[in-house]
């Protein structure tokens, strides 16, 4: 199950990167790093954060090959993931979202590590990637927007740092719930509450 998660999100965040990456109008070596980052830095900060060494991304060969593969594709074929991406962008971010977090928390819950340490884990590995993504294109972070997002990465952090739920069809399972509940967000425009400060001279 730990494989297949990896798998997804990779696949789904590294397109995320390039469709980022195409909108800013990008050459190659722009969409495969931009591509790189989103699916692998937030694995990057959340190692950093739990004591990992960080160098254990370095031995993902066959995850860096899925990533390299579909960014080739993209760069190769633009009008038909740029298409498809447009339709179904969210979708493919929900995916790489879902599949994640539940990854971030599985990895601090199998080291034996406290349920605040599988919340960050999971929200980290979640957004971490997308994160660094926006800053780098010089976007405004999605979790910082109004949109719910970060917060359905407490869903599997919670749920798998009690260790209530880690079979994997369990895992499937819950995977299948941050999808939902991101893209129900993102179809009904769910919002968190916001409180502005204006200043009059």
């Amino acid at each position: 199950m730990w494989d297949v998660l990896n798998v997804i999100g990779t696949i789904a965040f590294a397109l995320s990167g390039v469709l980022v990456a195409m909108e800013e109008k990008y050459d190659l070596m722009g969409i495969y790093i931009l591509g790189f980052i989103t699916a692998f830095g937030g694995g990057a900060v959340r190692n950093l954060l739990i004591g990992v060494p960080v160098s254990e991304l370095w031995e993902q060969g066959t995850l860096f090959t899925v990533a390299f593969a579909v960014m080739t594709l993209a760069f190769v074929f633009p009008k038909v993931v740029r298409w498809t991406l447009l339709r179904r962008g969210v979708f493919f971010d929900a995916i790489g979202l879902g599949a994640f977090s539940v990854q971030g928390a599985m990895y601090a819950y199998s080291m034996g590590l406290p349920l605040s340490a599988s919340i960050a884990a999971a929200a980290l590995t979640g957004t971490g990637g997308g994160m660094i993504r926006d800053v780098l294109a010089g976007r405004k972070p999605l979790f910082l927007q109004k949109d719910i997002y970060i917060a359905w990465t407490l869903i599997p952090g919670v749920i798998v740092g009690t260790g209530w739920l880690t079979a994997s069809w369990q895992l499937l399972l819950i995977v299948m719930a941050v999808v939902i509940m991101r893209l129900f967000a993102s179809y009904f425009g769910w919002k968190l509450p916001i409180r502005t400060v204006s200043y009059h001279t």
